[in-house]
């Protein structure tokens, strides 16, 4: 067999027996995610500790959210003459000293350029890796590959806030992300192991990202993302305010809803695989479906903690096949182009995120946390009608 064909070759095509590959970037998702999660469960003692107000304090996640958005659009087009295996150590690299500067972070400032390094790593992680896992595993295998990928989204959404608030008690805020550099060091090494050349494909400039915009089923497709996820955080940002006003819940009840919420979301993560081996479309369309008469139900039925508790369950459930669902569209609908497709589809949810919050915030200050929940309903209604119309024409990319 030549080097061209191992694990530390390069490579052209996939080969089935990189899974352990897949495996090692699934890792970087964990650390990633969970990182950007940390200050949310952390954000009093780290305001007490730096000697600013839990506001200020909190813009360290936003800082990561906006500067995640630039760099998905910039950076396949700053690294397009990289091999693919150096940019994403890269990005672990950078994940890495982010952590091990907030972790030293002496000052606001410091803390904040920390979570400016991470939004780097996350924007370019995610904007290339569907493309990576595109060429890591057969084609016919690629569903199962980025459940696995995204698998580790729903793992560290269900573990970072109790680990964080755990282990911040235990070794101090700082001592949290010290530790997460040093487990970052691990998924570098395992990565340097098993990750093979590659070397960059397609054009990754920025007038590619136009070109893509400007054909029809991608820009079609877009739309309805944004509508899906700007619908779930619509509903998922105001869903505490919701059980503590609504429902009544207390808070050692709240943290088994939530983390219900997200052993679900795994599971669906998990099965969504199958799901779309059998249909795309209608995975892209049943999803939002399904989650517009949840949230209506929880409006109707929120005062009933047993049904709520199924209901936020099944919720989780649903969006779980969301991320791997778009992705797995994403590389079929421009394979020629799939690292700057992958950056758009970044950029695209960030915003969405940011848009989805902002309605739900002003329909919660006007009508309470049931108005965010009907206007999440109202928005994924339109997701669901927006796919299964418009983009029912692009059979190709949906079967």
């Amino acid at each position: 067999m030549s080097s061209e064909n191992t694990i530390s070759g390069s490579i052209d095509a996939p080969d089935d027996s990189r899974w352990s590959a897949v495996f090692s970037l699934a890792s970087s998702v964990v650390g990633f995610i969970a990182a950007e999660l940390f200050p949310i469960s952390m954000l009093s003692p780290i305001a007490a500790d730096l000697g600013v107000s839990e506001g200020l304090a909190g813009q360290a996640v936003s800082a990561t959210s906006v500067t995640a958005m630039i760099c998905s659009l910039l950076m396949a087009s700053a690294t397009r003459k990289l091999d693919r295996r150096t940019v994403m150590l890269g990005f672990t690299l950078l994940f890495i000293a982010s952590n091990i500067v907030v972790g030293i972070a002496s000052n606001f400032p410091m803390l904040l350029a920390g979570r400016v390094l991470l939004g780097m790593g996350l924007g370019g992680f995610w904007s290339m890796s569907s493309a990576v896992t595109l060429r890591l595993v057969p084609s016919s295998q690629v569903p199962r590959a980025l459940s696995i990928l995204f698998g580790g989204v729903s793992a560290s959404m269900v573990i970072a806030a109790p680990f964080g608030t755990f282990m911040g008690d235990m070794i101090g805020w700082r001592g949290v992300f010290l530790a997460t550099a040093a487990v970052g060091t691990l998924a570098l090494c395992w990565q340097y192991m098993v990750l093979p050349k590659m070397r960059p494909t397609g054009e990754s400039r920025l007038s590619t990202l136009a070109r893509l915009l400007n054909r029809p089923a991608i820009a079609f497709g877009v739309i309805g993302m944004m509508l899906v996820f700007g619908g779930h955080f619509t509903f998922y940002t105001y869903l505490r305010p919701f059980l503590e006003q609504v429902t009544e819940v207390k808070a050692s009840i709240l943290s088994f809803l939530l983390f219900g919420f997200g052993v679900a979301n795994l599971l669906g993560t998990s099965v969504a695989a199958g799901m779309i081996r059998r249909t795309l479309l209608w995975t892209l369309g049943a999803a939002p479906l399904l989650m517009s008469v949840l949230a209506i139900s929880l409006v109707w039925f929120g005062d009933v903690l047993p049904v709520v508790a199924v209901l936020i369950a099944a919720w989780g459930f649903a969006f779980g096949a969301v991320p791997v669902a778009w992705t797995t569209w994403v590389t079929r609908v421009a394979p020629d182009e799939t690292e700057s497709a992958g950056g758009l589809q970044v950029a695209s949810i960030q915003l969405a995120i940011s848009v989805g919050a902002a309605v739900g915030g002003l329909l919660t200050d006007k009508t309470g946390a049931q108005g965010a929940f009907v206007g999440s309903a109202v928005i994924l209604i339109a997701a669901a009608a927006l796919i299964l119309t418009k983009m029912r024409s692009n059979a190709r990319a949906l079967t």
